[in-house]
């Protein structure tokens, strides 16, 4: 239970954080940048809705009759396909600017630069992308079949709920392989590899991506660098001695 509670916190303590003196350039910019993704994705959102459900649920089909509950899943099918979708995209854009923002506070809290991280942004645009690309390949084919399976049981009573709570462990999950490669990237760990350490501590890591989860429901934009910060914390405390 303590690890748990200590993995959800750990977002909440790296807020704290990415307020000290020398971090705060490292999360301006992304900032910014998500703000105007999320504005242009929730706008494309709003226009697109109702020729999104007129198409997938015309009032002549012949289940028209089940209208009311389908409108209510294919909503929430939506919402969660741009709620990933800027995730995935912030992500994206903003990778060089995490990877740096790890390092520093990496270097901040045991006085050592990380030996993989990269000099500065510009520096670390590239192995940043090619990384994050890899995390996107990674969940969609492990997220399109799990979209596939929640959008049939919703038809199903009780299965539906099942598929549910493995949908929102699936999410916990993503988030926290997004945000702790930031850190154990730093130190050359590939993906396997982190995810092999990450599933020995799986409860604490389930409850780091629930924490960001959180954050990002209440703080928006600001969560992505306190995540970042978080994770951070994750490996510099638990981690790192057990990668050693």
């Amino acid at each position: 239970m303590k690890a748990i509670i200590d993995g959800f916190l750990l977002p909440l303590q790296g807020l704290r954080l990415i307020f000290r003196p020398g971090f705060r350039r490292y999360v301006i910019v992304p900032l910014l940048l998500n703000i105007v993704i999320f504005g242009l994705l929730a706008w494309l959102g709003v226009h697109y809705f109702e020729d999104f459900m007129n198409h997938y649920l015309p009032e002549d089909s012949w289940w028209s009759y089940l209208r009311p509950l389908l409108w209510i899943v294919f909503a929430l099918a939506y919402a969660m396909t741009l709620f990933y979708g800027f995730t995935i995209l912030a992500n994206l854009v903003a990778s060089p600017f995490n990877s740096v923002l790890a390092a520093k506070i990496e270097e901040a809290l045991t006085g050592r630069r990380p030996a993989g991280a990269e000099a500065g942004v510009l520096a670390s645009i590239w192995p940043a992308v090619s990384a994050e690309l890899s995390k996107i390949f990674y969940m969609a084919t492990r997220m399109i079949p799990l979209l596939i399976l929640w959008l049939i049981s919703a038809l199903i009573p009780g299965i539906n709920l099942i598929v549910s709570a493995l949908w929102l462990a699936a999410g916990f999950w993503f988030l926290t392989l997004e945000y702790l490669d930031y850190p154990m990237a730093n130190h050359d760990l590939p993906p396997k590899q982190q995810r092999k350490m990450l599933a020995r501590r799986r409860f604490k890591s389930l409850a780091f991506g629930g924490g960001v989860t959180l954050l990002m429901l209440v703080l928006g934009f600001v969560a992505m660098p306190a995540s970042v910060a978080g994770a951070t914390l994750y490996w510099v405390r638990d981690l790192q001695q057990r990668a050693a």
